[in-house]
């Protein structure tokens, strides 16, 4: 640290006052890819710190794009060349260059994480949609950003109400239920509006194979170029519906709706005061949609109201629909690191999936032990192979008791030791605290620890083990820079 003729104390890393970094300012982009329907939002965020973290206090969606039905090359395989001229012509119509884009999250939702190049289609738009922009994908992200966009998290707060967010796509079926602005029970199930796709002559063009397990049950057949009457178009609803209902209901679901569980299933130890719909279905559930785009939408739609209406919890319309995800994402992923941060070179920044580790450390006693240290973060990573791989790891923790010289530098020596196999291949060394001594961590490895390898050591971040990270640039204006904590799962990835 060094001290101007002022008296402020800057971090030579970002070279940046604390007292301009109460608040920052974020252009961010969401962008969602699912099964039935890709968009984009695109929004300004405003974050103030709240002791040595910073909080999102204020979202204004500045543009909307258009929805896509997402394209396909085949039943399989998402048309990555028409997805990127989408996107970039959204880009345009926002007059939004990608440069501007500070922060965001790249969803791939639904079954589409799980087709053949979702992974190859999520590190393309992290590279060319903007600046810094996550890719994420996974059932319980998913059911977390949105019961954000709905609006149910907030809506928990507000009434004082137990509210259950039922959120309808193409392929999947996000539920989850909130008290006092937390997500207290969670489930997804293989429910969906395009488990049964029709081209635009009405006949079969892909079939999910949960929509197969459906059709089977009502004994129909179903093939590609076939077709269904609105009668049997119906009834594979109605049972869609039914299954749905019992999810969200039974204390104890059948063998057939839990086959459809994507996640365990919801407790349903007492029923929800407010019921919220988002994802594409809800369009037809609150009467924003009537058109048809070749799928079970307005007929799954249908079944679906009638069966929750005569339940008992009053439905409320959420604050979004269609684009619940993507606004969440747009919003919840983003936490901001700044105020005692050590970047360097730095051009170390940005990274983008880096895999985290959680180690056990142990950091309470008064005399830190390096070599236990270095052992704990050994095992921490053993299991997950990363020691062997070519990749750069994230480690989180959470430092205990006073942050002492000989505290200090028996942890960054034992941390180092234990990342030792990476930091040979000159490897970044990526820390990550939940307090405030990211800046006096960095400073010690990189002036009494000696440590040659790039440093980043930033701390105000919420982690969990398996977590991935994506750390953006330093954010000219405030010297902080973007974190976005996410899950990447690609199903038979």
């Amino acid at each position: 640290m060094t001290d101007d003729a002022g008296g402020r104390v800057f971090f030579s890393s970002v070279g940046r006052t604390l007292e301009r970094e109460d608040e920052i300012h974020l252009a961010s982009v969401g962008v969602d890819i699912g099964s039935s329907t890709s968009h984009l939002v695109f929004s300004r965020l405003t974050l103030e710190r709240l002791d040595s973290r910073y909080v999102v206090a204020s979202r204004e969606i500045v543009y909307e794009s258009d929805v896509l039905l997402t394209p396909y090359t085949d039943a399989r395989t998402i048309d990555a060349t028409a997805l990127g001229r989408f996107v970039d012509r959204q880009y345009a119509l926002a007059g939004i260059s990608p440069d501007a884009i500070d922060t965001g999250a790249l969803i791939l939702t639904g079954v589409a994480a799980a087709r053949r190049n979702a992974r190859a289609i999520g590190e393309l738009f992290a590279a060319q949609a903007g600046r810094f922009v996550a890719v994420s994908a996974g059932d319980a992200l998913e059911t977390t950003l949105a019961a954000h966009g709905s609006g149910a998290l907030a809506r928990s707060i507000r009434d004082c109400v137990r509210v259950m967010n039922v959120d309808i796509g193409g392929g999947t079926t996000k539920i989850a239920v909130c008290e006092n602005g937390a997500i207290v029970e969670m489930t997804v199930l293989d429910v969906g509006a395009r488990l049964i796709a029709f081209d635009a002559h009405g006949r079969i063009d892909r079939v999910e194979d949960a929509g197969h397990r459906f059709a089977t049950e009502l004994g129909v057949s179903l093939e590609s170029g076939g077709s269904l009457d609105q009668r049997t178009v119906t009834r594979i609803a109605a049972r869609m519906a039914y299954r749905l209902f019992e999810a969200i209901s039974e204390p104890a679901p059948s063998a057939a709706t839990a086959a459809l569980l994507r996640l365990p299933a919801l407790a349903n130890s007492k029923p929800p005061d407010v019921i919220t719909f988002s994802g594409g279905v809800s369009e037809y559930l609150y009467g924003r949609a009537d058109a048809s785009f070749g799928d079970l939408g307005p007929a799954l739609a249908a079944a679906i109201l009638e069966l929750v209406g005569a339940w008992g919890p009053r439905i409320e319309r959420s604050e979004q629909g269609l684009r619940a995800t993507v606004v969440g994402a747009s919003q919840y992923t983003v936490q901001v690191s700044g105020s005692t941060i050590f970047v360097e070179p730095h051009d170390a920044l940005p990274v983008r999936n880096v895999p985290v580790v959680v180690p056990d450390l142990p950091l309470d006693a008064d005399t830190l032990d390096p070599t236990r240290i270095a052992d704990a973060v050994r095992n921490a990573l053993a299991p997950l192979e990363l020691d062997t791989n070519a990749r750069a790891v994230a480690l989180g923790y959470r430092f205990a008791g006073a942050a002492t010289y000989a505290r200090l530098d028996a942890f960054c020596r034992g941390v180092t030791a234990g990342l030792a196999a990476a930091l040979e291949r000159d490897s970044p060394l990526i820390l990550i605290g939940d307090g405030d001594l990211g800046g006096l961590v960095g400073l010690h490895l990189r002036n009494d620890v000696k440590l040659a390898n790039p440093v980043v050591s930033i701390d105000g971040i919420a982690l969990a083990p398996f977590d991935y990270v994506d750390i953006g640039a330093l954010l000219a204006a405030s010297g902080a820079v973007p974190v976005v904590v996410k899950s990447l799962v690609f199903p038979g990835g």
